[in-house]
């Protein structure tokens, strides 16, 4: 029996909402175990700098993408602070993000990453703080810079800066 891209389909809306979205949250983890993993084997070969260095070019390109591919799914046209909200909550950095707190106005938006996984996981290996500001800066502000180019995106606090124990990373977008 063959299989192709209308077969998966029908297969996946014969899954109850509940199994789509959990499939969905563990295709989600896949994704960033993966990226993971290929993080600690480029630093294992070539060093802490060379990993984030390659880690940050690949978000960078991807940053783009995801942008230009949700905004077409999602059907979005409007590119103000709500459209950039509405479009960032269905990205996989979104919703990899086990706690956060956000604050939306009319011409700005801050995003508060309260808890990070990957952070404690790397601590209690031993391993330190992953310092991955260049990384997720050059995802966030290409990802904003494809969706809207007036919209500019700040760093408040990101490792590896200092940051207090219950915030790992804040971002804010603001309308120019």
């Amino acid at each position: 029996m063959d299989a192709d891209q209308k077969w998966d389909r029908n297969f996946l809306m014969n899954m109850s909402k509940e199994k789509l979205i959990d499939l969905l949250s563990l295709q989600i983890r896949n994704i960033w175990s993966e990226d993971g993993f290929y993080f600690l084997g480029i630093e294992q070969r070539f060093g802490t700098e060379a990993a984030i260095e390659i880690d940050r070019e690949v978000w960078a390109v991807m940053g783009k993408i995801e942008a230009r591919r949700l905004k077409e799914t999602l059907g979005i046209t409007d590119n103000n602070i709500q459209a950039l909200f509405k479009v960032l909550k269905h990205t996989s950095w979104w919703l990899s993000l086990d706690d956060k707190e956000f604050i939306l106005e009319d011409n700005r938006l801050v995003i508060r990453n309260t808890n990070c996984p990957v952070q404690q996981i790397r601590i209690k290996k031993g391993l330190g703080e992953f310092g991955c500001k260049p990384v997720r800066w050059g995802f966030l502000r290409n990802f904003v810079k494809e969706f809207n180019s007036d919209i500019e995106v700040y760093c408040l606090v990101c490792p590896p800066d200092e940051h207090p124990e219950d915030l790992y990373c804040e971002w804010e977008f603001k309308l120019k």
